[in-house]
């Protein structure tokens, strides 16, 4: 049968896993995509490597995210990463909404949502004696700085920066800019030397700002609301942390370590608006060896034709199945369970790595 995973590696990750294999003690970095239920395909491996393989070397990691993918992260850094795995992935499939919603349902039906997720537990993230969490978002300047929670002017903001972007990411960064809310115990270092267009500023996460924080990361512009004036942060609007950083392409090259990357995809789009432009995709773009010390982690196409409808779960679900919640419901948790497998192909590579099943970047 064929593998479900798809391993694509970076020219310093194989040259240093052919010399030494792979041990759980090489791993510096974990990112994680926005994506929405996409993510939900990770959560077999979220379990095995937060509850099992990570565990047995434990090591200063950072764990940085964007939408769904910080959540991913701030689960991963519970005292108990398996039962809040589970939690993310049970809450997240039963979300249910009437056929006509606003921002502000959908605003307060994912507020709950997150506090489903963190259940009381959320000073176990800020104080995890190993993981240090990072979570992005984007914070509205320029044109967008007055938008948020005035519909038209946030569809004109956004149009807008849409169709700069278009032309350049640089004309994105005119109207928003990377705020990231990171452990005051780590200074991200190899993040604060200016790597793209966009300005980033860092924010000490705290129990004052991790809620606003994990929900502006995944307040998709006119869907949810924006989360405004953050505590610890510069006052302002802050949305979706994917619309900068979709697929997290940061410059991790420049840890010693190693960056283990679940994705839900084999190639990595910079920005959410960079989906339709397939020459934003690395390594098309420059700056591709920022990705030399990456493994990318992916389900494989044989994997993703067995699912329901050949393929993950998405944000287009909502519609497809209307108000047939059940239906939905039961078919993105036959891709959870299924998720499984993929953490079971992982596990055996990282054991035995064969580097002729993983391709190059």
């Amino acid at each position: 049968m064929d593998s479900p995973i798809t391993i694509r590696l970076g020219a310093r990750a194989r040259q240093r896993i052919a010399a030494e294999g792979l041990q759980a003690s090489d791993i510096a970095i974990i990112p994680a995509a926005a994506g929405g239920p996409k993510g939900l395909i990770l959560n077999g491996i979220d379990t095995w490597l937060f509850g099992d393989w990570l565990p047995r070397a434990p090591r200063e990691r950072q764990l940085i995210g964007a939408s769904i993918g910080a959540w991913r992260m701030a689960a991963g850094a519970f005292a108990d990463p398996v039962a809040a795995h589970k939690r993310l992935a049970y809450h997240y499939t039963h979300q249910t909404y009437p056929a006509r919603v606003d921002s502000a349902y959908v605003t307060r039906t994912v507020r709950g949502l997150l506090e489903e997720v963190l259940a009381g537990h959320g000073h176990e993230v800020i104080a995890h004696p190993h993981h240090r969490v990072t979570v992005i978002t984007a914070r509205g300047i320029g044109p967008l700085a007055n938008a948020g929670g005035v519909r038209w002017r946030e569809l004109a903001g956004f149009l807008r920066a849409a169709a700069g972007n278009a032309v350049s990411r640089s004309r994105l960064a005119r109207g928003m800019e990377r705020v990231l809310f990171h452990d005051a115990r780590d200074e991200g270092g190899w993040l604060r030397e200016r790597f793209d267009a966009f300005a980033s500023r860092f924010v000490a996460l705290g129990l004052d700002n991790l809620r606003d924080a994990l929900l502006a990361s995944g307040s998709i512009p006119l869907v949810l609301e924006a989360v405004r004036d953050i505590a610890g942060a510069p006052p302002g609007a802050y949305w979706d942390g994917g619309l900068i950083d979709y697929h997290l392409h940061l410059p991790y090259q420049r840890d010693p370590g190693l960056v283990l990357y679940p994705h839900f995809t084999d190639y990595i789009v910079p920005g959410w608006l960079d989906k339709s432009l397939p020459w934003r995709r690395a390594p098309a773009q420059s700056g591709h060896l920022a990705l030399e010390n990456v493994i990318l982690v992916s389900p494989s196409p044989s994997f993703v034709a067995r699912l329901p409808n050949r393929k993950l779960p998405d944000r287009n679900d909502f519609k497809r199945y209307g108000q047939d919640h059940a239906a939905r419901i039961r078919d993105w948790t036959y891709a959870i369970g299924e998720s499984e497998r993929m953490a079971e192909a992982l596990a055996g590579w990282a054991e035995k790595p064969d580097l002729a099943l993983a391709s190059a970047f």
